[in-house]
């Protein structure tokens, strides 16, 4: 059954209905325009989600809006306990959430722990905000003056989410944001709510307060409305790029902070000196994992002089990927999220082999057995791929690996750079040297040395560059406190009355 909209009366009572989350109570929406959630790996109808009335999404940011008013007064302990409390019922639900992410997204089970557990660590970091949130001071910096800065909460924040990491991405926005003191509108995808919805459960249980966050579903209208709604300080996003380029456009021009991590198409260079089979392991998981619905996934493999006769074993790797619905024990590549991305992604695959490229691995029409009916593609391995093949200059988001094979390091430098996207790159090799000159000239934000899925930890920033981020900074990490938090500047004298009156000073200096 395809995800498409659909009027109530058309679906079985039986499904379930997913909730809102408003001023503390999971609403039942009065919208009548609703969507399948559907299981990916065999097309069962999970739920139906609903597109959020405007007066729906106007009462989820009323009441972040009055929840600001004496959240922003909390104190650091108590909004750190909650961060506490909060990281110990994922843990204890880990399970339960891993399963719910894999029925709705379809990744294995082991890499839906993974999504979740990649979120946790941030839940984990927003526990130290008494640190994190530490303003500065200087004393006597004229006679009896004293400078120093606070950090602040700027209000009403939202964030908008993507289908491929329906845990991890939400972990990364609303607590580094209500930690800091804000309040906090999200709107997952509508692919997958429900792991979403199960973690703002949780929020509830560990204590956050009615209205400090609440949840609200829907498609381009409820993205346009956070975007444009006055009591909304600052949007965050992740997702495609026409959609983040959207935005944040609209978001800034009516006076909001934003921040958007968009798409990318991640390279990782080979040297002939790099550590053959380690390396080529890395290669195949980072590019054929979560069935390469992963923004960091590697999409495109540099071989560099003698390194492009690795082609076959790469081929021979990923052909031993074993190809099936999430749950079943030992799965490697999973089904992509519905029946419009297989559609895509095959139409992508057949003109890369129409434009040229060898189709060293086809992945189309996979048989997974009691699967009959998923969005299943195998792994796909295409070579002789060059800039201008749309199979290159698109993100493909699926499992497919492209393979393009340069002279020199300094040629490959200068491939990566001349692509528009900027999120993550890689780099093998057993030269300090060569790892080095690569870190050096390359133009992306993140950098993986022998690493081929560069995703900080969360005491770093997410640091995507160029076509994929528009904004200066980035989710969690240091620069979350800086998006979440605005900073005052106090200078301060007190009088002693004993002291002799120095008279009127007309000038600016301070003395």
């Amino acid at each position: 059954m395809s995800a498409v909209l659909q009027n109530p009366s058309t679906i079985s009572a039986a499904h379930t209905n997913v909730k809102l989350l408003i001023n503390g109570k999971l609403v039942e929406s009065k919208t009548q325009v609703w969507k399948d959630v559907v299981n990916p790996a065999t097309q069962v109808v999970l739920a139906r989600v609903p597109f959020a009335t405007q007066d729906e999404i106007n009462a989820a940011i009323v009441s972040a809006a009055e929840a600001f008013k004496t959240w922003k007064n909390t104190p650091i302990g108590a909004r750190a306990r909650i961060m506490l409390k909060l990281q110990e019922l994922i843990r204890r639900d880990m399970k339960k959430l891993a399963a719910c992410l894999t029925a709705e997204q379809g990744k294995t089970l082991p890499d839906a722990e993974g999504d979740v557990f990649r979120g946790l660590e941030v839940v984990e970091h927003a526990c130290s905000i008494g640190t994190l949130s530490l303003g500065e001071f200087a004393e006597n910096v004229a006679g009896g003056i004293d400078t120093y800065f606070l950090r602040q909460p700027i209000g009403v924040c939202a964030g908008i989410t993507p289908f491929n990491f329906p845990a991890m991405i939400p972990l990364w926005m609303f607590p580094m944001a209500i930690v800091t003191g804000n309040t906090f509108v999200l709107k997952p995808s509508e692919q997958d709510p429900m792991t979403t919805m199960l973690l703002a459960e949780l929020a509830m249980e560990a204590g956050v307060p009615a209205g400090v966050l609440n949840v609200i579903h829907g498609g381009k209208e409820a993205v346009d409305a956070l975007c444009t709604n006055p009591a909304i300080k600052a949007v965050s996003f992740v997702g495609s790029c026409h959609v983040g380029e959207h935005v944040y456009k609209l978001a800034s021009t009516h006076g909001k902070r934003a921040q958007c991590m968009m798409g990318a198409k991640n390279h990782a260079v080979v040297m002939p000196d790099a550590s053959k089979d380690q390396s080529l392991n890395a290669l195949v998981g980072a590019g054929f994992g979560a069935a390469g619905q992963r923004c960091m996934a590697t999409s495109v493999v540099v071989m560099v002089g003698e390194a492009s006769q690795w082609i076959p074993d790469i081929v021979s790797k990923a052909k031993a990927l074993k190809v099936n619905g999430g749950t079943v024990a030992g799965t490697d590549v999973g089904p992509v999220i519905s029946k419009q991305a297989k559609t895509r992604i095959e139409g992508l695959i057949a003109q890369g082999a129409a434009e040229g490229a060898t189709l060293e691995l086809d992945g189309r029409n996979p048989v997974v057995p009691g699967y009959e009916k998923g969005n299943f593609i195998a792994p796909t391995i295409f070579s002789g791929v060059k800039p201008g093949m749309k199979i290159y200059d698109e993100e493909i988001f699926g499992p497919v690996l492209i393979i393009v094979n340069v002279d020199t390091l300094d040629d490959a430098i200068a491939l990566v750079n001349a692509n528009p996207y900027g999120n993550g790159t890689g780099i093998f090799t057993q030269s300090g040297a060569v790892a080095r000159k690569f870190q050096n000239e390359i133009d992306v934000g993140q950098v993986g040395i022998n690493v081929p899925v560069p995703v900080p930890v969360p005491y770093f920033s997410f640091t995507g560059s160029r076509g994929s981020k528009l904004g200066d900074l980035g989710p969690y990490g240091k620069q979350a406190i800086q998006f979440y938090t605005q900073v005052k500047t106090v200078t301060e004298r007190w009088f002693d009355d004993s002291l002799t009156n120095t008279g009127v000073n007309t000038t600016i200096s301070l003395k």
